[in-house]
């Protein structure tokens, strides 16, 4: 991961833990955090995406990577971020096709809207059960 990614990732965790926890009741809190029983699987994977339109520079970690819900809007894809439920366009240059992705869910690299007010998108995997 380069330097940059993991200043980015530590002050993306800083900012939005507090803010994701307070957030994570009822029944979203399951689409919104790792399930424990994927977080390893969510780790390996994370750890070793690179962004699709340019290859060199890591989608990060799951400081900003997590499984998470989509929409079609005029065949366009939305996906849900988990900070403030809003759900964001995908840059098509931004999905992901050339690998699987860990469990046949959707995932979403962002940084929270705190960071990132234009609604930034790193990487996103297409899940097989949408």
């Amino acid at each position: 991961m380069n330097r940059s990614c993991k200043l980015l990732c530590s002050m993306v965790l800083l900012a939005s833990t507090a803010t994701v926890r307070a957030q994570e009741t009822g029944h979203d809190a399951v689409h919104r955090r790792h399930p424990p029983q994927d977080q390893a699987l969510h780790e390996k994977f994370y750890s070793t995406w690179h962004m699709p339109d340019n290859p060199s520079v890591s989608c990060c970690n799951s400081a900003d990577c997590y499984p998470t819900d989509i929409k079609y809007i005029d065949d366009q894809i939305y996906a849900r971020r988990r900070e403030d439920g809003r759900y964001i366009l995908i840059p098509p240059q931004k999905v992901e096709r050339n690998r699987d992705n860990p469990d046949g869910r959707n995932h979403l690299c962002a940084p929270p809207p705190a960071l990132s007010p234009l609604d930034s998108v790193y990487c996103f995997a297409l899940g097989g059960a949408t």
